[in-house]
């Protein structure tokens, strides 16, 4: 593919995230992710303004634009109205349909989300679920997670919620046809096609290592390898 600022322009999110930057720098001395990341908004949105198909593909296969929170702080502060995390938004669609996020290890990692909070969604209509986490593979939490896991139905049950059962309250089981029409709106927003795009990318990523992906879940070394690779350069 070629003319990528053209292909952007057909994503409403890039239409109203991108105006006319002046290069002041606001954007990037409010943003979070500034602070701890080799990261500056302000450089990706001068990039993309040049057009230059070259540099906007060295953005898609770049770590760069998986950094951003997308808490839109760069929203509130630009003179110029323009909205950085919008743009990024964009470039990781495109980075997806077009495979360059594997080029990436943060890129990489979207394989991760997919199998987990994409997959959560429609087996169990939510993004996370308690009762489909694996503690160890959450170290960052300490206990927290292995004692939610444990003692997850007691305490609903106490307030009076239904854990993993049909009735009243969070974590309540979602009905089937509750969860078909997740399926749906996915099916007709394109969440469902880009879903697919990561999955075909990501198992063509992990064929090139030597590693499997098996065909749903977690329990495969591409998964982990993802899951867990850190270089340790990614931050400022």
């Amino acid at each position: 593919m070629s003319n990528y600022y053209d292909t952007l322009m057909k994503d409403v999110r890039f239409v109203e995230g991108l105006n006319a930057c002046m290069n002041c720098g606001v954007c990037t001395a409010i943003c979070p992710a500034a602070a701890f990341y080799d990261y500056d908004p302000r450089k990706i949105v001068i990039a993309v303004q040049t057009k230059d198909d070259d540099e906007i593909e060295k953005l898609l296969k770049s770590e760069t634009i998986w950094y951003c929170g997308e808490c839109l702080s760069c929203k509130t502060r630009c003179p110029r109205g323009n909205t950085p995390a919008y743009v990024i938004m964009a470039l990781r669609t495109l980075s997806q349909q077009l495979g360059f996020f594997t080029e990436s290890e943060k890129g990489r990692q979207q394989f991760a989300l997919k199998r987990t909070v994409g997959d959560n969604i429609f087996e169990y209509g939510y993004c996370v679920a308690a009762y489909a986490m694996k503690p160890e593979l959450h170290p960052e939490q300490g206990p927290v997670w292995k004692y939610v896991i444990e003692n997850a139905r007691d305490v609903f049950e106490r307030l009076g919620g239904k854990y993993d059962e049909y009735g009243g309250g969070p974590m309540r089981k979602i009905p089937e046809d509750v969860r078909d029409e997740l399926i749906r709106i996915f099916e007709v927003s394109g969440g469902t096609e880009l879903f697919d795009d990561i999955e075909r990318h990501s198992k063509a990523k992990a064929k090139e290592m030597g590693l499997e992906t098996g065909d749903k879940g977690i329990d495969n070394p591409y998964f982990m390898e993802v899951y867990t690779k850190d270089s340790g350069g990614h931050h400022c």
